[in-house]
């Protein structure tokens, strides 16, 4: 007979999990926790632990940071604390099929789209960019492909025309948390069974990094402006001015023509003409600089 209090091991490591993390300790034996190593950051280049691991010693559960899962200590580790099922949100590393195989109850995975749509490692701005007009989460039990697991249940949210990856991320992480606490019992009780996945449906969301945020003025306004949205906070869109980043934090599209790149004022905002349309600045953050207003920028940008 399946206990209905497992022992439970979560592995996760930014904002996003933090809400899964909270809620599991909640109601369950989190006994503990597995997340990314410290990390430098910021300016000063300073170490910097993940949010998970400072939510973990909040609630006084044990905390791991293996830069990998394949050292011996780590799975000492994991079969000592003898984990009935393991909980994954955002964890950052691919889990191989030893650790899949530890838990008696496998492993499940709060996902942040609706699977199969959107596998991989960005799926929140992979939406974003697309222009999908909904997104969701989905509880699945893993398997050994990414994000390729039988799903247990999902749920979808629609996404409005001003949502950011940060904003849809928060939305999400809540969302994930009230579904997976939602799902376990009926999982952990076995009344609720895996289905597949539709593989022919599936589409896959690459992991970003710095280079991705640079726009090309080659492209539409609708589709820079989509940028602009999914790349907030992180990794931040960005034009070159003056020889340096300019960052562009918020961004919408008027009608209108000029050549690619071009640098105008409409209406007493920065624009750049595009392949379609015009794309305006309304947040702009010049390098060294706080973020402003892109009519405050104008005030001090003579040569835009």
């Amino acid at each position: 007979m399946v206990t209905m209090s497992p022992r439970i091991v979560f592995m996760g490591s930014p904002d996003f999990a933090l809400p899964t993390l909270r809620a599991l300790a909640e109601q369950y034996a989190v006994v503990g926790v597995v997340t990314q190593p410290d990390r430098q950051a910021g300016r000063g280049r300073r170490l910097g632990s993940p949010p998970v691991k400072r939510l973990a010693l909040e609630l006084g559960i044990p905390v791991i940071q293996p830069d990998s899962l394949r050292r011996p200590e780590v799975m000492e580790q994991l079969r000592g604390w003898g984990a009935d099922l393991i909980v994954v949100a955002a964890f950052g590393q691919i889990l191989r099929p030893e650790v899949l195989d530890l838990p008696r109850l496998g492993c499940v995975n709060v996902h942040a789209s609706l699977l199969p749509r959107w596998r991989g490692a960005a799926p929140i701005q992979a939406c974003l960019l697309a222009g999908d007009n909904q997104t969701g989460i989905t509880i699945m039990k893993m398997d050994a492909g990414v994000d390729t697991g039988p799903m247990l249940r999902q749920r979808a949210i629609p996404i409005a025309p001003d949502d950011t990856a940060g904003a849809l991320s928060e939305k999400l992480s809540r969302l994930g948390a009230d579904l997976l606490v939602e799902t376990l019992p009926d999982y952990l009780s076995g009344e609720l069974q895996p289905q597949p996945q539709e593989d022919s449906q599936a589409t896959y969301a690459p992991m970003l990094n710095k280079k991705d945020g640079l726009l090309d003025f080659n492209h539409p306004a609708d589709e820079l402006a989509r940028r602009v949205r999914a790349f907030n906070p992180w990794p931040g869109a960005w034009m070159a001015w003056r020889g340096e980043p300019l960052k562009i934090h918020c961004a919408h599209v008027v009608p209108g023509k000029a050549d690619p790149g071009k640098m105008l004022i409409y209406q007493g905002w920065p624009a750049l003409g595009t392949a379609e349309g015009l794309l305006v600045l309304d947040e702009v953050q010049p390098a060294g600089k706080k973020t402003m207003a892109g009519k405050a920028f104008l005030a001090g940008a003579r040569d835009w």
